[in-house]
Formats: structure tokens, C-alpha cells, sequence
């Protein structure tokens, strides 16, 4: 995605040097790159075994299902698209601001890692999103390296020019990030790229061929992608420069788009492509050079919107707008006018994209809007800081900062959504912004929300942690970052009311928290999760923040639950709940918690009858902090759990089904299972070892990164949406019952001999069975050999050479058996086909390879390799390498006509076939 200035009624020229990618068009750093989440060391470094994402190709689309994708079953999202509540403008920051605005919102998950893209780990750097309440779809711009792609090709020290491998054309989301965007209403979305650059020797038409019904393969397999990893839809970036989309192949490229949208997806386009030509040429506005790839003449709708380039003007803007109404279109349902947040830096140059261009006479705005980048906030942090070279965003001492930038651009620089618009004298320097040319997103769009019913909980846990606590103690000393576990974000950061001195608020991850000098709080920590609320300074009037926009019904048994934590000195204050009810928005209706003035040992609870109120409708809630008619200094509250509850909500039954799927005794490494229940029953599992907590999401399945014992009992709780923790189901382990240190060596046939030691109190007394299975195949090759007693090593004989993934399962006697997963032997290559070479007018145009793990390709003229240009270096190299070389230099001429001509392909492991051509 790229910014090209376009002056009105003017169409520009673009060349392939004018084009900056949004992949590459951040600053460029000395030795890292920004944006780029480099791989974490130590104990937070990726498990040996542990899930994470890859790219796809076009032909590993076409290839794809559930069983032969690596890690499938552990990288699906389960929350179902929860509801979304009616508007109710009396509760809005801005209560005249229409609520029709949307957002699209494109971003990193947790960074932009090639290799490290999981759904958890235990990493409190990793980059949480906590804006749920104003985005509508969020879809996720990465660089994903394509799938098998080995992980040593990839050297984070070198500069981003050298990644010598290959990028995917899609990237689905993260399943912890459809998770959180799912419970928050939010659409997930699915990324296509196409680039000259960033995607190499991958065209669009690779993606459209048709088979012999006129169907599109690659389109049915994305609708099932999307079905089984439960996502919401595709955005589709064309920017392939160079060629384009050839005229003839405009009318395929919307029926496949419109295909994907009769399934019932989500889908939108970039503007970057003119109609009639197909050049790649940037509008900058809806007109009717673009529009018909969201509804066309002859064929219809096409896609849901269009995401518009960058450089536009109020007169762009309401052109666009006009244009959209003129096809019968809704602008709010259909244009997302861009801003590219990786560029804008808070003001270090002038603001590109000033938002107030986007409304009309009465304020409101005349299309949605759409952000590229927004996450810069934390990844471009060292240039910000002034230099790239380092990686202080991947520090945990340095979160705060980035906590302080992303409410900058969410809430605006004076870090209040009632007050979002740009202030030139709000001091942001110590977070390295300004206030001087932004407005935040909260200035146009209003705040929605998806808590509604009876039934509501939160711990105000972001979703990250420096540890996590259970009841107010620590359960578990290590630091994460999981999303799945995000409750429902506070709705506004922060919206304070108070005649007097405001109250300053943060979350309070614990003592060990950097939390900067503008915070003066002693930090306590969570109740339970990783994060608790604070509210402290001098307290001098009354203060009412407000918490959640809510839809939730009273009744006659309804009870607030408040539990607290005041570690400053007894005083004359108190604490109020404060509710705001549908039927009078205009009046605080205040709920006392007794005895709140006195200083607390640790976490307290109150439970507040709400029955006063039965049969009205909680339309917002917060807390009242009152001095009752003093000043009160150093005052400070925590606030680690509300829970408001009418007893309809069952507490959940103990989870059944619960074992463990594998056992990976060589790492310490866990994989469990379990019979999951609806999620209207259910919202989350925990899981714990030996009573520490460690970790949770809505899933049948989950991945432990490292056992702290080698032996005890797992537990597993499900939480009910009211709160509650169902009784646990346990099972006990021990990996020293079980063969150690097994090591598996293959010859030069493919035959693996595998060795082990026996556990000391087994010592060889019992028979062991070897199964070996290849993973990830449609077609799964199955040995198992039976070891006499006593025998300490044995080979497996006839294994496939193809480097498949296998699971190796070691069982002694009866007891269950324990994993080893790895590599086979790689011997064996495809050769190049020759069917995929074309020739016209003596030259030479070479498809991309069906082969899997192929790597490079050589291309031979009387015995002299040819040389061939790659992506963003003026180098050329003695071979066609796999996602680098340019897609121009697939075509070439032969020096003469009688030359003679073969090629070598190599895959990844270095095996090599010869194709001879002439």
C-alpha cells in the first residue's frame, strides 16, 4: 500500500520507483528494520515444538486442508462474532457524533514476526491492541515467510534487504486475535498482497486460474480457509506496478472477489488499480476509475468497500462521497478514506491525514475510515527515540511508553476521548509524540459495545502481564502475553469527570513495572490476570470515571460484586459505583461501597444489591471517588474485579475429555486436550500445573511451552460467563516415567535409528512400541515396530525421503507413550516440468514450480549459468531464487538460437534434478 500525491483531476503517471510499499515504508535502521518483531531470546524465545503461523502461496492455497496445513489444529479461532449493541447517544463521548462511522483497522497482531507469530507466549513486550470499542474489521498486515520456508534463512542481524526467502501472498489472522476481535464484535480479516517487491515472482495469476467449469479452485479453498480458522473475509492489495492487471483479466479478478463475498465474506479492495487499464494508478478518492471493483455495471456488487490511498482533500473526500450515493451505495458501508499511521510519527512532520477533511457541513463524517500501521505506536518506537538500530520495544521496561502513544492515538493527545481533538501544548515528549497534528480516532468515531444480558466480569487484564495473579497472589511469576485471555477493554481511556482535580489512571501491572515519571502510584498488581486499574493523586472533588458502555437488564436478583484494593491511608473519602440508566442518562445514580475510605490489607469485596433498580437497563457504569468535602493527597485505589451477575448463568460444569494429546519429554514441552462446551456456556478454560496458572483460552486444545516439574498434576477449569470457575478435571503426569534423551539419526537410505534411555525405575524391564506418522499430508505413512526388553536404540526401515514432518510416539509397556517430532530424510527432488516453460518469439517464460520445497533454480546456456536480478539490491545472482527474483526475469532470451538449455532445480535440502530444454 503506498502514498502517491494526487492533485484533483489529475492522473498521475506511477512509476515502480515512486512506489514505497506500507511492508517497507517505515524508517529503514542500521541493522534492524522498523516493524519488524525480532525473534525473543532466553526463556521467552519460541519452544522447540510451539505453533506458529506461515504465508501461503497461491499453490499452497490451491493444496491446502485442514490436514496437511502445519500446526492447523492449533492456530484455529473459536469465539463465535459476538453481537454488537444498539447505539445510545447519551452515553457516547460525544453524543452528537454519528455512530454509522466504521473502521477498518490493518495491523500487526502481536508485532510483525516472520517465525515467532504465535498465539501466546510468555512475553509481556509483545504488542497487545486494547481499542476494540472503536474498530469494526481488523485485518493484519505481516510479512509471513511461506510455509516450509526453512527458519535459518532468516537472519534478523542482516539488513531487511537480505531476507533471501520467500513471503506468502495471504496471511491469515492470528487465531488469538479473531479471538479477541470475535468477543469484542469485531470482523477478522484476512490479508492478499500482491508486489513487485515484497511478493517476488508471485502475479495475481497465479491466484485466478479457472478450471474447466470456470471455477476458481484458489477462491473455493479460501472459503474454507476462512470456515475452518474462522475468519470473516479477505482484503485484497493489488500493487503489482510493473504489469499490473492485464484488461482482460479485470472481469476474473471481480468474480473471484465476488465469489468470496456470496460465501458470505467480507471483502475489500485497495485503490490501486484503474479499471479500464488495470495499471496500478492511486485515486485517492472513489470515482469511477475504481468504484466498479465494488459494484459493477454488468456483474454487480464485487466486493463490501474500498480501502482509498492516502492523499486526499476535503473536496476528494466529498467527491467520493457523492459518487457512492450516485451508484446507490451507502459511504459509510462502502469508502474507508486511508491514513497511514506508520508515517506519521505524532507530528515529527506535518500530519498528512487530517481527519476533519472527512466531514461535512454538520460535522459528521461523509465515509468511514481506514488505518494502515496503527501499531507504530510501539514498533516505530526507536526511531522515534532517535535511534532504529535499537530494540527497546521489545523491553519491558519501555511498555509504558507505548501505552501513553497508543491512547495518544486512540483517545487523542490529552489521553481523553471526550477531549480527543489535537492540543499543540500537551508535553507528550517523554514518550517521544506530540499533540500538535493529530486528532484521535475517538474525535469521529463513536464507542460501541458487546456487554448486554445480566451477566457481566472483568479483571481488567489486558491480555499481557509481568505475572499473573489468582485471588490477589501470584500464581504464576513468569511474564506472558496472551489476547485469547483480554477481558472486554475498558470502553474509555480515560473518561474522568470532576469539578476539581482529575484523578490520574493507569493499569497497574505490578512491582516490577516500569510505569515512567507521570505515574506516581505504588504498584499492587492484579486480583486476578495481570493487570489491575489505578486511580490516585490529590483528591480534592469528586471524581466519576467512567468504565464500560453497557446494555445489561436489572432485575430482582441482580448484585454487583466490587472488589478493591486501597493501599493509601484511612480517610474521609468513599467509593461509589455509579450507574447510568437508560431511562435518565443524565443522572449518576450512585451505589455506596461501605467502609471504602479505610485502608485496606490487600483485596476486599463488596457486594452491592441492585435490586432498587430492577427492570431498567445499566446504559454505562463507572466509579465515583468522593473526598466528601476535604482534599485528600496521595489518595489511591485499585480496582481488580467487577462482576455484575442475576445467578442465571450456570456455573460450568468440570471439563471432560481431558488428556494429553502429546508429551514431549526431550523438551518439556505439552500439548492437551479436551471436550470443549458452547461458548454460550463457556467463555474461557485455565489451565494450571500443580495449582500455577498456566494459561487460558476458548479451544479444545492447548499448548504448554515448558512443564516447571518434570512430574505432578494438571488441572483444567472452565469459566462461566458470570465469572465462576467450574471444578476442576486433573490428570496426573511425569516425564520421568517415560524414555529420555531420545535422538533420532537418519542415514544416507532414509533410515532412522532411534536411541533412548530408560527411566531408572523401569531400567529396561518392559517391551517398547515405536509408532512413527508423518503429519500435515492428506495421506499419512504409518510404522510401528515392537522392541524387545532391554534394547536401548532401533532402526525404522522404509521411510518416505520426502523430508516430511513426522510424530515419533514411544510408549513402555501400557503406560502412555511419549513424542518425539522431527524431520525425515530429504533425498529426493521433482524435476523442474517442462510443460511449465513457455516459449513466444524465442523467449523464455518460466512458471513457478508445483515442487513444495524448492529453492532455487539454474538456468544453463552452453553450460554457463544465466544471472538474474532480484528484489530492492542492483545484485544479480547464478540462479532463480524462490520469493526474491523479480517476475520480470523469469522471461528471458536465449543469446542464441541454437544454444543449448537446461535447468537445475534444489530444494531446501540441497537435493538437485537436471530438466534439459534444448
Amino acid at each position: 500500500m503506498t502514498r502517491k500525491l494526487k492533485p484533483k483531476g489529475i492522473i498521475p503517471k506511477v512509476t515502480a520507483l515512486a512506489i514505497t510499499s506500507a511492508l517497507v515504508g517505515q524508517l529503514v535502521a542500521s541493522s534492524v528494520y522498523a516493524g519488524d518483531t525480532l525473534p525473543y531470546t532466553g526463556e521467552s524465545a519460541k519452544g522447540a515444538n510451539q505453533p506458529y503461523q506461515h504465508g501461503y502461496t497461491s499453490a499452497q492455497i490451491l493444496n491446502w486442508t485442514p490436514e496437511s496445513d502445519i500446526y492447523g489444529e492449533l492456530l484455529r479461532a473459536h469465539v463465535p462474532l459476538q453481537p454488537r449493541n444498539d447505539a445510545f447517544a447519551a452515553t457516547q463521548a460525544y453524543p452528537e457524533l454519528s455512530p454509522d462511522t466504521q473502521l477498518f483497522t490493518m495491523s500487526g497482531d502481536y508485532g510483525n514476526a516472520f517465525f515467532d507469530s504465535t498465539p501466546y507466549t510468555n512475553e509481556f513486550s509483545q504488542y497487545l491492541f486494547n481499542y476494540w470499542q472503536y474498530t469494526d474489521y481488523y485485518s493484519y498486515w505481516h510479512g509471513m515467510a511461506s510455509a516450509g520456508v526453512p527458519e535459518e534463512l532468516y537472519d534478523p542481524n542482516k539488513e531487511w534487504t537480505e531476507r533471501y526467502f520467500e513471503f506468502g501472498i495471504l496471511n491469515i489472522p492470528n487465531p488469538a486475535y479473531t479471538n479477541a476481535a470475535h468477543k469484542n464484535g469485531v470482523r477478522s480479516i484476512a490479508n492478499i498482497f500482491f508486489s513487485d517487491n515484497d511478493r517476488g515472482p508471485q502475479t495475481y495469476k497465479q491466484m485466478l486460474v479457472q478450471d474447466e467449469d470456470g471455477n476458481f479452485p484458489v477462491a473455493v479453498k479460501l472459503a474454507e480457509m476462512a470456515k475452518y480458522y474462522n475468519y470473516d473475509g479477505y482484503f485484497f492489495n493489488q500493487e503489482e506496478v510493473a504489469r499490473g492487471v492485464a484488461p482482460e483479466d479485470i472481469p476474473s479478478y471481480k468474480k473471484f472477489m465476488q465469489y468470496l463475498r456470496d460465501q458470505g465474506l467480507y471483502v475489500q479492495w485497495y485503490d490501486s488499480t484503474i479499471n479500464t487499464t488495470g495499471e496500478i494508478q492511486y485515486q485517492n478518492e472513489f470515482n469511477e476509475l475504481n468504484s466498479p471493483f465494488v459494484q459493477d455495471t454488468a456483474l454487480g456488487r464485487v466486493s463490501d468497500s474500498i480501502f482509498l490511498n492516502y492523499v486526499w482533500n476535503h473536496e476528494m473526500l466529498q467527491d467520493s462521497r457523492d459518487h457512492a450515493i450516485s451508484l446507490g451505495l451507502d459511504p459509510l458501508e462502502t469508502v474507508f478514506a486511508g491514513v497511514e499511521g506508520g508515517h506519521d510519527r505524532f507530528g515529527r512532520w506535518k500530519q498528512l491525514y487530517d481527519l476533519r477533511n472527512n466531514l461535512d457541513e454538520n460535522g459528521q463524517p461523509m465515509n468511514s475510515i481506514a488505518t494502515l500501521g496503527a501499531d507504530f505506536t510501539h514498533n516505530a518506537l526507536d526511531e522515534e527515540m532517535g535511534d532504529g538500530s535499537t530494540n527497546h520495544r521489545a523491553e519491558d521496561k519501555y511498555q509504558w511508553m507505548t501505552f501513553v502513544r497508543d491512547r495518544a492515538w486512540w483517545s487523542g493527545p490529552n489521553q481523553d476521548p471526550t477531549e480527543a481533538r489535537r492540543n499543540a501544548s500537551v508535553d507528550l515528549s517523554d514518550v517521544y509524540a506530540s499533540g500538535a497534528n493529530w486528532d484521535g480516532i475517538a474525535a469521529y468515531l463513536t464507542e460501541r459495545s458487546v456487554v448486554h444480558g445480566s451477566n457481566f466480569a472483568t479483571n481488567f487484564n489486558t491480555g499481557h502481564g509481568l505475572q499473573y495473579y489468582e485471588n490477589g497472589k501470584v500464581s504464576n511469576d513468569t511474564e506472558w502475553s496472551n489476547i485469547n485471555i483480554q477481558d472486554i477493554p475498558v470502553t474509555w481511556q480515560w473518561w474522568m469527570d470532576s469539578e476539581g482535580d482529575k484523578l490520574s489512571v493507569d493499569f497497574d501491572y505490578g512491582p516490577t513495572y516500569e510505569k515512567g515519571a507521570r505515574y506516581q502510584y505504588d504498584s499492587i498488581g492484579a486480583f486476578n490476570g495481570g493487570s489491575s486499574i489505578v486511580v490516585n493523586g490529590d483528591l480534592n472533588a469528586e471524581n466519576f470515571l467512567r468504565l464500560y458502555k453497557t446494555d445489561l437488564s436489572i432485575n430482582a436478583k441482580s448484585t454487583l460484586e466490587l472488589t478493591y484494593n486501597k493501599p493509601s491511608k484511612s480517610d474521609t473519602s468513599t467509593l461509589q459505583v455509579g450507574l447510568i440508566l437508560e431511562d435518565d442518562p443524565s443522572h449518576v445514580v450512585k451505589v455506596n461501597v461501605p467502609n471504602s475510605g479505610k485502608q485496606t490489607k490487600g483485596w476486599t469485596t463488596a457486594s452491592l444489591d441492585l435490586s432498587a433498580y430492577a427492570g431498567q437497563n445499566i446504559a454505562a457504569f463507572g466509579l465515583v471517588f468522593d473526598p466528601n468535602g476535604k482534599t485528600i493527597e496521595d489518595y489511591q485505589m485499585n480496582i481488580g474485579e467487577i462482576r455484575i451477575f442475576d445467578g442465571s448463568a450456570a456455573k460450568p460444569d468440570a471439563p471432560t475429555g481431558f488428556h494429553i494429546a502429546k508429551s514431549l519429554t526431550n523438551t518439556d514441552e505439552l500439548v492437551v486436550e479436551w471436550d470443549m462446551e458452547d461458548y454460550s456456556k463457556v467463555k474461557q478454560y485455565n489451565l494450571y500445573e500443580n495449582g500455577s496458572y498456566v494459561g487460558g483460552i476458548y479451544d479444545s486444545t492447548y499448548y504448554i511451552k515448558s512443564l516447571k516439574n518434570r512430574s505432578g498434576k494438571l488441572s483444567i477449569r472452565a469459566v462461566g460467563a458470570d465469572g465462576r470457575e467450574s471444578e476442576p478435571a486433573t490428570l496426573s503426569y511425569n516425564l520421568d516415567a517415560a524414555v529420555q534423551d531420545i535422538q533420532v539419526k537418519f542415514n544416507k537410505q532414509g533410515d532412522a535409528t532411534v536411541s533412548w534411555k530408560y527411566p531408572k525405575k523401569t531400567k529396561g524391564k518392559e517391551a517398547i512400541e515405536f509408532t512413527l506418522q508423518t503429519e500435515y499430508t492428506n495421506k499419512p505413512f504409518t510404522k510401528t515396530v515392537q522392541v524387545k526388553k532391554g534394547k536401548s536404540s532401533a532402526v525404522l526401515t522404509g521411510l518416505p525421503t520426502n523430508g516430511e514432518h513426522y510424530v515419533l510416539n514411544i510408549a513402555i509397556g501400557k503406560q502412555q507413550p511419549v513424542t518425539a517430532t522431527g524431520q525425515l530424510a530429504d533425498h529426493q527432488i521433482t524435476p523442474y516440468a517442462k510443460e511449465k516453460v513457455t516459449v513466444n518469439d524465442g523467449k523464455y517464460t518460466l512458471a513457478l514450480p508445483d515442487l513444495e520445497d524448492w529453492y532455487k533454480i539454474y538456468v544453463y546456456e552452453n553450460e554457463v549459468p544465466r544471472e538474474f536480478g532480484v528484489t530492492y539490491v542492483t545484485q544479480k545472482f547464478p540462479y532463480i531464487i524462490r520469493g526474491r527474483t523479480k517476475l520480470s526475469e523469469m522471461t528471458f532470451t536465449p543469446a542464441s538460437s541454437s544454444s543449448s538449455l537446461k535447468l537445475v532445480i534444489e530444494d531446501y535440502a540441497g537435493n538437485k534434478a537436471t530438466t534439459i530444454l534444448r
